[in-house]
């Protein structure tokens, strides 16, 4: 009898394969990293064949390490980055050229035009988001335009959209030969074409945004079989579909309404669960769909989303090459007692939540000729716990619920002068759960409860645990006027475009 779960976490810098027992250890792992691929500035894109190829060499090599077969595996979940479109011909497997990541920028003029006629929040109520370069609906219309082929491949049904969940998907399942297409609500509910309310593509919005109907995948719950894999595992059930962040919603086994979660990677997300009714934000939060079990309620979620953050670290690693590896960033960090006076604002590519500012641009600010690479490191990683203060505020607002604890996973969360940092700016309790990989855990959740591997989530409650928690130790003033001083520096980057 299968005693495991298997989850592909792809995500926006690697792709891993990580197999769980019964009891939620990790018996196998394997991870990837591709490449990422900057053609101009603001333009981020991803080859996703190497990513589906990856894929297949991350669970072989989990396999082989660990001595396990495909029938030794029960189901299959899959988590991935969200927002990150590709076209397919559906025929060949081939994409029509690189996924646009989430963070390209390029659709800028198709969100201006959109919102010149009705503003920026004119689908906010059908959809949950504003209009933003952010969201897959605008690339897959910039796709199209920019590309004759995938026009003339459309007319004859040839052309298919995923996100990256949808191409691993299809691909699993046989992909020209039958491969099954499909994506969840809460994927779906990331593209602007999706109606929170009855979960289905919207024709209004499809038309409005210029996108043919018959490329889009069947919309389905977060926790059903779709159908079995034929590549990389042979016949395992493909039961589990989330989207990254609300795969780590509900790996932290945040299933009870006002209960939140911050994940700490390439950007920073967070998700408070709200219950089986959208809550439409008036404070720049994003209303998303969390997650559906099978023919349950979906239950939604209100969503910040900070576009940098692990990345800032990776940009100090790479481009300034102040450090060798990213878990350098803390002894570097620690070499100095604050940091100097100096801030960070990571807006690269705009701002996300709460201004939703695309002509933003990042800065440094407060430089003197005392401050060293000790302070910059500093207040990289200050920067992260700031951004995080600013969607928690408007989360509050929003919901009219009072954080008390902040449950946090991610790479950046071994970071104990980060995740110290967070609690004193929050003022509330933060905690590390023991499994961090909390997404590739929530998408294994989800394919085990489909598959009645796990018996509900009340199961899945009890198996969570704690493995640190931080307390605030700083005092309220230096708190306000470091708060104050962070806001000063975030208004200096506004329309710099």
């Amino acid at each position: 009898m299968p005693n495991f779960i298997g989850a592909i976490d792809q995500g926006t810098t690697s792709t891993r394969f990580i197999v769980f027992d019964q009891d939620t250890n990790i018996v196998a792992s394997d991870q990837k990293e591709h490449r990422q691929i900057y053609p101009a500035p603001g333009l981020v894109e991803h080859d996703a064949l190497e990513i589906w190829n990856n894929t297949l060499e991350v669970i072989s090599n989990a396999m082989r390490k660990s001595g396990l077969r495909s029938e030794d595996i029960k189901a299959l979940g899959i988590t991935n980055q969200r927002e990150t479109t590709v076209l397919w011909n559906k025929e060949t497997g081939l994409p029509y050229g690189n996924a646009i990541v989430w963070q390209d920028t390029r659709t800028n003029l198709i969100c201006k035009q959109l919102s010149d006629n009705g503003g920026s929040d004119r689908f906010r109520e059908k959809t949950g988001l504003p209009l933003a370069t952010y969201f897959s609906g605008p690339k897959i219309r910039w796709l199209i335009e920019n590309n004759p082929s995938i026009q003339e491949d459309i007319k004859n049904g040839l052309v298919l959209f995923g996100n990256m969940d949808t191409w691993i998907i299809w691909n699993l399942t046989g992909g020209p030969r039958n491969g099954i297409h499909v994506t969840d609500i809460s994927n779906a509910s990331r593209t602007l074409l999706m109606d929170l309310h009855t979960l289905s593509w919207d024709e209004e919005l499809l038309q409005e945004i210029g996108v043919p109907h018959n490329i889009l995948p069947r919309i389905v719950s977060s926790s059903e079989v779709y159908g079995f894999s034929q590549n990389g595992l042979q016949n395992v059930a493909i039961a589990g579909d989330l989207g990254d962040q609300q795969a780590a919603l509900f790996g932290q086994c945040c299933f009870q309404q006002g209960e939140a979660k911050n994940t700490y990677g390439t950007g920073c997300f967070l998700l408070m669960n709200t219950g089986t009714e959208p809550v439409i934000s008036k404070n720049g939060l994003l209303t998303t769909a969390g997650y559906q079990l099978g023919n349950a309620d979906p239950v939604y979620c209100l969503e910040g989303s900070v576009a940098i953050a692990g990345a800032l670290v990776q940009w100090l690693r790479d481009n300034l090459q102040f450090i060798d590896h990213s878990f350098d960033v803390e002894p570097l960090a620690r070499t100095v007692p604050d940091n100097g006076d100096v801030y960070i604002v990571p807006a690269f590519s705009g701002l996300y939540a709460p201004y939703w500012k695309s002509e933003a641009r990042g800065l440094i600010i407060g430089l003197t000729r005392y401050i060293n690479k000790g302070h910059i490191a500093r207040a990289a990683l200050e920067a992260t716990a700031f951004q995080t203060l600013e969607v928690l505020d408007a989360m509050e607002k929003d919901s009219g619920v009072k954080l008390t604890s902040l449950k946090v996973d991610g790479g950046m969360v071994v970071n104990e002068l980060l995740m110290q940092f967070q609690s004193d700016i929050l003022n509330v309790p933060v905690v590390r759960p023991k499994v961090t990989e909390t997404t590739a855990l929530g998408a294994a959740y989800a394919a085990g409860l489909a598959v009645s591997f796990w018996k509900n989530t009340s199961v899945l409650t009890e198996k969570w645990g704690k493995d640190k928690e931080w307390s605030p130790k700083m005092e309220d003033s230096a708190r306000a006027e470091k708060y104050a001083k962070w806001k000063k520096a975030v208004s200096r980057t506004f329309d710099w475009v």
